[in-house]
């Protein structure tokens, strides 16, 4: 009676840590939109990237945003955590704060930790650098991503400086994509300034196919298609921190 007492004790002392990790994990999909699995081939951490890309400006409570100051310490417990064997980056966003963006894409971009991105659904203007800075870029079939010229909200003033202040932000973007892909810059621009293509805005719109013929995208795929790329950057990397 005594031992039966026991089992059942434990049991609900299991059910109760199971209970509690589940409320854990879904906080930590809630708060930072990350899941990481751990019944898998390999253990690979999934950074979801969606709506708006929230920068230094709190956006409405009914906008659908990316927090990057989530991300950005995130990216750094990825990177040093020796059990993680692979990031895979989901994209579906329009687009954001141009700093904040750039900011998670030179993270991923500087992590030795193998790196997949998917683009499923779209990733726009500044998701471009996001969708480009992991190591292998890949695209939905259906997904679209926008490529038009830097944007800003607010007060400009009507001088040179402002122009230059905008092509200097542009030329960052541009500098990023192309090395981060294997879409010439001169290419790059002129999609972007593209007057045959939106109604009312300049740019490029390139589906799932086109973005990858024309070089921004490594290759076009499927979920499985992109765990099976990055567990096969998985078995044939090295170690990030040998011993």
């Amino acid at each position: 009676m005594e031992e039966y007492k026991r089992n059942i004790n434990a049991s609900d002392e299991n059910s109760c840590d199971n209970s509690q990790e589940q409320l854990n994990e879904a906080d930590i999909i809630e708060q930072t939109g990350s899941v990481r699995p751990q019944n898998a081939k390999h253990l690979i951490h999934c950074l979801n990237i969606i709506g708006q890309i929230e920068g230094h400006d709190v956006l409405p409570s009914q906008t659908k945003t990316t927090k990057y100051e989530h991300i950005l310490p995130a990216l750094v417990a990825v990177e040093q955590d020796r059990s993680i064997e692979g990031l895979l980056i989901l994209l579906n966003t329009v687009g954001g704060d141009i700093e904040a963006g750039l900011a998670i894409a030179e993270m991923i971009a500087g992590m030795k930790i193998p790196t997949v991105s998917l683009v499923a659904g779209g990733g726009h203007s500044i998701g471009v650098p996001l969708a480009v800075s992991a190591k292998h870029s890949m695209i939905v079939p259906s997904a679209s991503m926008t490529l038009h010229p830097v944007r800003t909200t607010g007060t400009v003033l009507g001088v040179p400086q402002s122009l230059d202040y905008l092509y200097d932000i542009e030329k960052r973007i541009t500098s990023f994509i192309s090395e981060h892909s294997r879409i010439p810059v001169e290419k790059l621009i002129s999609l972007m300034h593209n007057t045959q293509s939106l109604t009312t805005d300049l740019g490029t719109v390139v589906t799932g196919k086109e973005a990858e013929n024309i070089g921004l995208i490594d290759e076009t795929g499927t979920l499985s298609d992109a765990l099976s790329r990055l567990y096969d950057m998985i078995e044939h990397s090295p170690m990030r921190y040998p011993d």
